[in-house]
């Protein structure tokens, strides 16, 4: 079998360029974009195959049978040993966000409180609040891990003022790409069955977990009976367009996941489910072919940063292909005026400085909520010639800004 080599480096600028989605076409072409959550790799093989054999039958109706619960059942059990991964308390979803408002329907009412922990990925902010129920922060130390006593505190706070109370959980985190050990988990769990919380673990970047940490799924730890996961196959093999995911939940909540409709599992995309049941169960090479080559980036940023950008601060993610940057030496604050947390595209401080003066687009820290002001996200998940045009135009517009 010939080895697979790095999807990273598979694919030029050019060809990148005339992709169609999001990511590609939000900024112009001078702009090299390094914001949202799409890698510029090819499909894996085994992904392109399922799809082009459904094109070619016209397989393009509504989602049915239990192929990709069955399929992730079996990636969680190579990858992880969850063997724990129950069909009958599992539904397929439209995607990770989708499955956990239709969660929030089952388990809550308008008004109840989620307790996050920013800075925190965007869209826990908003589908939570557009979808009727308010925001509790808990906000994460100083070493970007969960702080127990400010969760402690949130916890009895949100319970309070209200019998039902969730607490969405980043694991691993996003933005900063910190990976929850045991220990946190346990202690997470512990603290939530002393209130009353219910916790839900969106788990979408599991799969991408470097050589220095260990993904452990919430559900496989005791105290995790009443608890719920989320997780799909788009971040770690690019599926972002091809919609789908799992739902699951722990023992004790197959009533909770009866109350959801059935209806749900039939509004993800068939091509999506056949595109991720590919990858779970024949997408292990190229995932860990994958893994080399952000493991080889992660190293190469923290290199260009010492050359380009040494003043700022970079945590070295132990999981995803984003990298949290803390830019606050860069730029003074003039450019953070009137920031405030809102949707991706919202540019302000040395985001707005890398964009306007340096032709990359990284994503701002403030819409991540409290503790993102001053950084950025950055993807690495790219070539490494970008990767070195991108930190070098950063760094030039860094310069510029200092001697200005």
């Amino acid at each position: 079998m010939t080895p697979i080599g790095n999807p990273l480096e598979a694919l030029s600028l050019d060809e990148l360029r005339t992709r169609t989605s999001w990511k590609w076409t939000t900024y112009p072409n001078d702009v090299l974009p390094l914001w949202v959550a799409e890698m510029d790799v090819p499909l894996a093989p085994p992904i392109a195959e399922s799809l082009y054999r459904a094109i070619a039958n016209g397989d393009t109706g509504y989602v049915s049978g239990t192929e990709l619960v069955e399929a992730f059942q079996g990636f969680a059990s190579r990858r992880w040993g969850w063997d724990t991964v129950s069909a009958d308390r599992t539904l397929v979803v439209v995607d990770v966000m989708n499955g956990f408002v239709q969660l929030l329907d089952a388990i809550t009412e308008p008004g109840d409180p989620v307790i996050v922990n920013p800075p925190v990925y965007t869209p826990f902010y908003s589908y939570t609040e557009h979808h009727g129920r308010r925001i509790v922060e808990a906000p994460l130390g100083e070493d970007c891990r969960i702080d127990l006593e400010a969760l402690d505190r949130a916890f009895a706070a949100a319970r309070a003022s209200s019998p039902r109370a969730v607490y969405l959980l980043a694991n691993p985190h996003n933005p900063t790409g910190v990976v929850h050990t045991v220990a946190e988990l346990t202690s997470v769990l512990e603290l939530a069955a002393t209130h009353g919380v219910t916790v839900v673990s969106n788990e979408i970047h599991a799969p991408i977990v470097y050589s220095d940490a260990q993904f452990t799924p919430l559900l496989s730890l005791p105290g995790a009976e009443r608890a719920f996961s989320l997780t799909s196959a788009s971040k770690a093999w690019n599926l972002a367009g091809a919609k789908a995911a799992v739902l699951v939940g722990g023992s004790d909540t197959a009533d909770d996941l009866a109350a959801i409709p059935a209806w749900t599992s039939r509004i993800a995309s068939h091509l999506g489910v056949i595109a991720q049941t590919a990858a779970y169960n024949e997408g292990d090479e190229w995932l860990d072919a994958l893994l080399s080559g952000l493991e080889r980036n992660r190293n190469l940023l923290g290199e260009l940063l010492t050359e380009h950008l040494p003043e700022v601060g970079y945590l070295r993610p132990q999981g995803t292909y984003m990298a949290w940057l803390d830019c606050r030496n860069v730029i003074t604050s003039d450019r953070d005026e009137g920031a405030t947390a809102g949707s991706f595209g919202a540019m302000a401080g040395a985001a707005k400085l890398f964009y306007d003066d340096g032709k990359v687009a990284v994503t701002s820290g403030h819409v991540f909520g409290p503790g993102g002001t001053g950084r950025v996200r950055i993807n690495f998940g790219t070539s490494s010639s970008i990767l070195t045009t991108a930190l070098r135009q950063m760094g030039d517009a860094a310069r510029s800004a200092a001697l200005s």
